[in-house]
């Protein structure tokens, strides 16, 4: 009777995993498909950033380096009367924003201020300022800041994702180690409590994600959330992700009750194997990985990097808190081998994963050093030797056969390496909202190439000279003047220029310049070609008196 009992009970246990699989694919299947992508930068806009255009345009044009996404209400054009000048709803192709805007808005300055998610599932926020006729004093937004960053929340979600870690080690060290290592003499009660722990952990880290995720994507406080941020986390790639995160603990819960209570069979380790494959890849599509260069290597071998973080730590935890206590020497003789060539295999395959995820994010040897993220991974190298060296002191004593009979020295050196690869997850988790090197270094490129400015001087005056972005096509060019002894602003009779490419036979082209004050100029001019461009400016401060300076300004 007792096998006819346990048989039902598993064959509903399977049933009700492979239902929970099966919702899990339909999530897969109904989520919508996200390019691969970076954090995104804002490459251009039109009009451009700081630009001075003749008339009101009927739309403002955001370029971004990637495909973004809404975040509802975050886009704003401010008038120079601080009225709203955007009419309607953004709309959003790949990269590009389409802002609608009321092309009979007074003259004067605009502020254009935006925030979008990247296909990481990070927010992207900036702001700059274009003037029609003339500049003027810029308007200031007196709405809800939309690059505002709460840091509760930014806390809070760094918070989850280290529960998250740690609730995977406590998951995946018990159900291992019951299901291939425990003696049947002892007791299974306090592996299987904390294997349960870690279960509610990653399912609660889970929920908390989702949530902060509303406030971290729009800008607000811990408890600004709305039906509609809901609905744009949900329906994006971090959403379905995590939705197909809970499921598949919900389907692994019911193979993981008996796996706990008893040894399992092979068929139930198979799915539960298969199961918790299938989760751990949850972690990389919810983040950067999906969205670096190549997604596909990225997203596998993260999995590998979190799944032999687990097996690693969740073992060595097993290990500190049971096995060293309470199994006897004659099956410490027996575990600690074993143990000892998975935890060599996890650490070797922790080791190869995370190279190859290093050679994606970082890039290059200069962002290593030079950027947050690099900074953080060279920490987390660093702890992660300190481990290493631990554990081959721990794997010298298995060797020689002394720590199934002296089982102390190996218990303070496992507690040791957790307490280590506890600041290690700290940092992991810190790592996953930190902008990637490789995106960083780019960005910071980006920026230094989106301007080029010098000071020129001549006898009678000094000229400040920005051309932005410094690059082929339409180019902005200001030029302001300034008196040689007090440098204050020095009034201006006419002003002239030419850009001339002598290396590619093109000869001087006159920059049309408009007066927007005595002492400051405008003007646009489309540059056809890369190379080092000769500028020639010619500035006239009175009936006799002139003076023209030159300057060479590298175009990409």
């Amino acid at each position: 009777m007792a096998g006819m009992t346990v048989a039902p009970r598993r064959w509903l246990a399977r049933l009700a995993a492979t239902a929970g699989l099966l919702v899990t694919v339909v999530v897969l299947l109904i989520a919508p498909a996200t390019p691969a992508s970076a954090h995104a930068v804002l490459e251009s806009s039109s009009p451009a950033a700081s630009a001075v255009v003749p008339e009101g345009p009927a739309e403002v044009v955001l370029t971004f380096s990637e495909s973004v996404r809404k975040v509802p209400g975050k886009i704003r054009i401010i008038a120079p009367d601080g009225s709203r000048a955007d009419r309607g709803e953004p709309s959003f192709d790949g990269g590009a924003v389409t802002i609608p805007v009321d092309p009979a808005g007074p003259r004067g300055t605009y502020l254009v201020s935006f925030r979008v998610i990247s296909a990481d599932s990070h927010p992207v926020s900036g702001a700059f300022t274009y003037s029609v006729g003339a500049p003027s004093t810029p308007p200031v937004d007196s709405g809800e800041d939309s690059s505002r960053a709460d840091p509760v929340v930014g806390t809070g979600v760094k918070v989850a994702r280290f529960l998250g870690y740690a609730g995977l080690v406590l998951l995946v060290g018990p159900a291992l180690v019951l299901a291939a290592l425990w003696p049947r003499r002892l007791s299974r009660r306090g592996p299987a409590r904390l294997a349960w722990t870690g279960l509610g952990l990653v399912a609660v880290a889970t929920l908390a994600d989702l949530w902060l995720q509303v406030p971290y994507t729009a800008g607000g406080g811990l408890f600004e959330v709305s039906g509609e941020g809901f609905g744009t986390v949900f329906g994006s790639a971090f959403g379905a992700a995590h939705l197909v995160r809970l499921g598949l603990l919900a389907a692994s819960a019911f193979l993981l009750r008996p796996l706990l209570a008893r040894p399992a069979g092979r068929t139930d380790a198979i799915i539960l194997a298969v199961l918790g494959g299938a989760a751990l890849l949850t972690w990389p599509l919810a983040g950067h990985p999906a969205a670096s260069p190549a997604p596909a290597v990225s997203v596998v071998v993260d999995a590998v990097h979190l799944g032999s973080m687990a097996v690693w730590l969740g073992g060595l935890l097993m290990l500190g808190a049971f096995l060293l206590r309470q199994a006897d020497e004659r099956e410490l003789g027996a575990i600690l081998p074993i143990w000892s060539r998975w935890a060599a295999l996890a650490v070797s395959a922790l080791l190869l994963a995370g190279t190859v995820q290093a050679l994606i994010e970082v890039a290059t040897p200069d962002a290593l050093f030079s950027t947050t993220y690099g900074r953080l991974l060279l920490a987390k190298i660093g702890l992660f030797a300190l481990v290493i060296a631990v554990a081959a002191y721990s794997r010298q004593l298995v060797r020689r056969r002394v720590a199934a009979q002296r089982p102390v020295p190996v218990r303070r050196a496992v507690w040791v390496e957790l307490a280590v690869t506890a600041v290690v997850l700290g940092l992991s988790a810190t790592l996953v909202q930190t902008t990637p090197a490789r995106t960083a270094v780019a960005e910071s490129s980006e920026a230094d190439s989106r301007l080029f400015s010098t000071t020129l001087t001549s006898p009678l005056y000094v000229l400040q000279v920005e051309l932005e972005p410094a690059q082929r096509g339409n180019n902005s060019m200001h030029l302001y003047a300034y008196t040689k002894d007090d440098n204050r602003p020095l009034p201006v009779a006419e002003w002239r220029a030419t850009a001339a490419l002598p290396s590619a036979g093109i000869e001087p082209i006159e920059v049309p310049l408009l007066p927007l004050s005595d002492s400051h100029a405008y003007g646009d001019i489309s540059l056809p070609a890369a190379g080092d461009w000769q500028l020639s400016i010619t500035v006239r401060t009175s009936d006799i008196d002139e003076a023209t300076v030159t300057a060479t300004v590298p175009i990409r």
